[in-house]
């Protein structure tokens, strides 16, 4: 479904990606994980079309994607959950949803996805009226998941959706993975939480440095002593 094949990428003279390769196929869960600063933030932006790949190519659905700008991505079918959630503090929970469904044929089927949000958190259809910026973190989160479905995608991409929250909230996150996984979207979850995301993923590339240094399944990775050693703290 989605391939990168040995991109860099980086913000004017400082490279944060170095030859990054990395596959997602249709109905997976796959997870990059590694340290604060290592890249994956910068992955996830140039899959989204907000930051220019400097070398490489990436395709989705066996499309180039190479230069395309980021509301054409989304119109491919790729939309992406950002890292502290970027939601509209100041608009209630339903406008912010239908932002999320900006596209022509988002538009056409907007009563439709906002059901199947709702269906999907209903905590959010009780809090529909009610400003984002006063919802909780974990509420927050489910919002900012809630607009990116409602564009219909195909792939999810998710930046960090544990940062900055309490621990029993970060499982809530988890458990909101699992759900969205249920519904036979496909996934891609940038993650500190090894220990958490590693439960919810079918594999994982480790990225350090702005390069990826071990792939495997999720198994493999959870018994890998490097991993344990350095992320797990076992």
């Amino acid at each position: 479904m989605l391939s990168l094949a040995a991109v860099s990428a980086g913000y004017g003279s400082f490279r944060a990606l170095f030859d990054v390769s990395l596959d997602v196929e249709a109905g997976e869960a796959v997870g990059v994980i590694g340290p604060n600063g290592a890249g994956k933030t910068t992955m996830m932006r140039v899959i989204s079309g907000l930051v220019p790949m400097d070398a490489g190519a990436m395709t989705f659905d066996g499309r180039s994607l190479d230069g395309l700008s980021a509301h054409r991505i989304v119109e491919r079918g790729i939309a992406h959950v950002p890292e502290n959630r970027r939601l509209f503090p100041r608009l209630t929970v339903e406008d912010n949803l239908r932002i999320g469904a900006f596209i022509p044929q988002a538009r056409a089927k907007i009563a439709e996805r906002m059901a199947w949000v709702y269906d999907l958190f209903p905590r959010l259809k009780e809090r529909r009226e009610q400003l984002a910026g006063t919802l909780s973190g974990g509420e927050q989160q489910m919002c900012a998941i809630g607009r990116a479905l409602m564009s219909g995608p195909k792939l999810l991409l998710m930046d960090e959706p544990s940062a900055g929250l309490a621990p029993l909230v970060v499982q809530q996150v988890f458990d909101l993975v699992r759900r969205i996984r249920a519904e036979g979207l496909t996934v891609l979850i940038v993650e500190q939480n090894v220990q958490q995301v590693l439960e919810v993923v079918d594999r994982a590339y480790l990225l350090e440095v702005g390069r990826i240094h071990l792939a495997g399944s999720s198994a493999e990775l959870k018994n890998n002593d490097l991993i344990r050693r350095s992320y797990m703290g076992l």
